[in-house]
């Protein structure tokens, strides 16, 4: 702890850890595999961070997001500290600079994607012998639950790299793997420590709750409707920094328009925009030159503002755990914040956006179902991805469905083997819990107890008694 504290004091100029940041950073440097569920704003990255500066090897940082990496990434550096990333987006010097920094043993932390991961040019890399790695960190590891079945299938291969990378090190190379995320289900947690192959992990389950935290929902029924709550409610905190999420792109950039010419200092983010473009954008908002920004989910990971004093849902997310990550980003600092989600009206019948909106999303699912399907009629028993997927588009896709339903194994991130019964997979199984993990949402506008209670109770944690009230949502102070 000696060495720990010396190093948190010369690199973050903290004198102190959070709870339980001290013993998962120890338990990182002890080689062991973890599970950390710890809520935006806890500490995360320090977590991994810090035992990476500790070590005479790399960390490998998988993370999902181009912004979330380049932020994390520009902190270190300007730190004096050797951190690197890979993502499409570098220039090609800038990519070329950072592989040879990797060749040459030059990086303690290197961010990169699933995908970039897997790449010929970085796998290759990585795969030689003499490149020493201490330990893969998985960095908002739900979105390995959200994203793996078919937005980003290489997800779902990643179970198979520590062991493929092991074989091309000397004997006895121990590399541990350590996932973080803000939020995760029971469920969830078990399906990221099966895929992962996590081996005896340490465990660190934290719970949610921000007791300054205001939660409310509001039903609309026009469209305008929707606009003249989000600006009532905006207006409740003049010059008061907030986060205004949408679901799409041009929605992000209609509204910010829109709100821009009634006098407002906002601006669009999404993943669309140029990297100069997002880090201006962040920059203003840190700096208070922008009040709000309307984004999709892309924004705010790996930011930290602690003075954030409302988020407003202006659609409704998809999945409760990226309503948890999102309203996590109010009320750092422990002063009274509040979170509106605006929801159309249930009947649908005025305004039937947010249930057209839903039901595009779980038709899309089927058709992935479908396409898995046909493809594994026709998909052989064993083979190397990268040459099935030139002769089957989206077998990708196909091949982490069957994996998904237990019917597939990857026996190198490359390689898989069939465990098919010559029977049509089955996917009841795995449709049940999706739908449980869709539905989450709907469920949760609906509920007549307190909000804060169900949140609690869906994530895993228990509430302090079985009466437990948080006295601070809509529906405690109606009742009140």
């Amino acid at each position: 702890m000696d060495r720990i504290k010396a190093k948190l004091q010369e690199v973050w100029g903290y004198d102190e850890l959070r709870s339980p940041q001290g013993k998962i950073i120890q338990c990182l440097l002890e080689n062991r595999d973890a599970l950390i569920v710890m809520p935006t704003g806890g500490g995360k990255s320090l977590c991994f961070q810090l035992p990476a500066l500790l070590s005479s090897g790399l960390t490998l940082v998988i993370s999902p997001l181009v912004a979330l990496m380049e932020n994390q990434v520009q902190e270190l550096t300007e730190k004096g500290l050797a951190a690197g990333l890979l993502h499409s987006e570098i220039p090609p010097a800038k990519r070329k600079q950072t592989l040879h920094s990797l060749e040459r043993q030059q990086l303690r932390l290197l961010y990169l994607s699933p995908e970039t991961l897997l790449t010929p040019a970085v796998w290759t890399r990585l795969c030689h012998p003499e490149l020493k790695i201490d330990r893969i960190i998985l960095d908002e590891a739900y979105c390995l639950i959200h994203w793996g079945e078919t937005f980003r299938p290489s997800y779902r291969r990643l179970g198979a790299v520590r062991a493929t990378l092991i074989q091309h090190k000397p004997l006895g190379t121990k590399i541990s793997i350590a996932a973080f995320t803000a939020t995760a289900d029971p469920l969830s947690q078990q399906t990221i420590k099966k895929v992962l192959q996590l081996d005896r992990p340490a465990e660190f389950i934290l719970n949610p709750h921000r007791q300054n935290l205001k939660l409310s929902v509001k039903q609309i029924w026009t469209p305008r409707g929707r606009k003249e709550q989000l600006t009532k409610f905006i207006d409740k905190y003049p010059r008061q920094s907030g986060l205004v999420y949408v679901r799409t792109r041009d929605t992000s950039e209609e509204l910010a328009t829109w709100l821009s010419e009634r006098g407002d200092a906002t601006a669009a983010y999404h993943a669309g925009l140029s990297p100069q473009a997002r880090r201006r954008v962040e920059s203003e908002w840190l700096s208070g030159k922008l009040q709000y920004v309307v984004c999709t989910c892309a924004f705010g990971m790996g930011i930290n503002k602690a003075n954030v004093r409302w988020i407003a849902h202006f659609h409704p997310p998809v999945l409760l755990t990226e309503y948890i990550q999102e309203i996590g980003r109010a009320g750092r600092d422990g002063k009274p914040a509040a979170a509106l989600l605006l929801v159309c009206e249930q009947t649908g019948l005025l305004y039937p956006e947010d249930r057209q909106r839903s039901r595009f999303f779980t038709e899309s699912i089927d058709q992935y179902y479908n396409l898995a399907t046909a493809l594994a009629k026709q998909l052989p028993a064993s083979g190397d991805i990268r040459q099935i997927e030139s002769k089957f588009p989206q077998s990708s896709i196909a091949l982490s469905l069957l994996h998904s339903v237990d019917e597939l194994v990857w026996e190198t991130p490359f390689n898989y083997r069939r465990l098919s019964t010559g029977k049509p997979p089955n996917w009841q199984s795995l449709k049940a819990q999706q739908q449980l993990l869709f539905g989450g949402v709907t469920t949760y506008i609906k509920y007549p107890g307190c909000r804060w209670e169900y949140l609690l109770t869906t994530f895993g944690c228990r509430p302090k008694s079985q009466d437990w009230r948080c006295g601070n949502c809509d529906r405690c102070l109606v009742k009140k």
